[in-house]
């Protein structure tokens, strides 16, 4: 088996089109059919279910790639490795981040990485949530630590550095102050607050359209960063699902966090655009992993 071979498997997997793939890989769409054929018949069963209107991979094709994707990454990380040793790692590189506690997180990170590599200087950039993923594309940033996965096709995500616990930012004269812990149910009892430009399937990652008893969760007013957030929160205004961290970094008089015993973690990652991957994305994700090993909750160690 080549290279390209499960490289083209890989992409397929990724990808789900035919067409996508043979585009990404600078390809053409006979390649990619050939290679997956190929790659069947040495298998001895098919990898996808392809119709002219879908593509989907088959228990043995998803095995296949849980099986591969991980070991393949690592052999082109270790070659990375061997390529910055050879070359090394120089230059700026631009790190964005949304809060103060991760803002704190990646100066650790960046002061790890650069004595690791001299040669190369981390400038921190503050992102806002109406910002996004938009830092990347707009080249104001070359890597991203957000709590949400890689929606686009055209990113790369590291793998998940860290996890935390939700809890809910409520005014402090909200009747749930006073209670020990909420439910997702909850959310249904007040208005949540709404993002501005976050985009719905990653919105909804955090606060469901409605939830598990099927009630409907009301959105209440939009906003574009945290201080907006925890403003309108101690006014009274809404409810907003926040991580575990902010109850330390975020305290505020007007503003109780209440522990969320059901909602989905927050995972933290970091993300950046596969055409702009560099050497220096790549040491700094590897220097985050390594951090982030250290304890179970790099944001809340004193």
């Amino acid at each position: 088996m080549e290279r390209r071979e499960i490289e083209i498997f890989l992409t397929v997997a990724e990808e789900l089109h035919f067409g996508r793939s043979a585009e990404r890989l600078h390809v053409s769409v006979a390649m990619v059919s050939k290679s997956v054929k190929k790659l069947e018949r040495a298998v001895g069963a098919p990898l996808f279910d392809r119709t002219s209107r879908r593509v989907a991979l088959t228990p043995i094709g998803e095995r296949l790639h849980a099986d591969v994707e991980p070991a393949y990454r690592q052999i082109l990380e270790g070659f990375a490795r061997a390529v910055a040793a050879g070359r090394g790692v120089d230059g700026v590189l631009r790190v964005g981040f949304l809060g103060t506690a991760v803002g704190q997180f990646v100066l650790q990170v960046a002061h790890a990485f650069h004595t690791r590599y001299p040669a190369c200087e981390v400038e921190i950039v503050e992102s806002r949530y109406t910002d996004g993923i938009g830092l990347l594309h707009d080249d104001a940033a070359d890597v991203l630590l957000l709590a949400a996965p890689a929606s686009d096709p055209g990113l790369v995500q590291s793998p998940v550095l860290f996890t935390e616990a939700p809890v809910l930012a409520v005014s402090a004269r909200h009747p749930f102050a006073r209670r020990a812990s909420v439910t997702v149910d909850d959310l249904a009892r007040d208005k949540v607050l709404r993002p501005r430009g976050v985009p719905d399937e990653l919105d909804a990652l955090s606060v469901p359209p409605q939830t598990p008893g099927g009630r409907v969760v009301e959105r209440g007013p939009e906003f574009a960063t945290v201080q907006e957030m925890l403003a309108l929160v101690g006014a009274g205004r809404g409810v907003f699902p926040v991580p575990t961290h902010a109850s330390r970094y975020d305290a505020r008089p007007d503003v109780a966090y209440v522990p969320i015993t059901d909602g989905p973690r927050f995972e933290w990652r970091l993300i950046w655009r596969r055409a702009a991957e560099t050497q220096r994305i790549l040491a700094f994700c590897r220097t985050a992993t390594d951090l982030a090993a250290t304890t179970d909750s790099p944001l809340l160690a004193g």
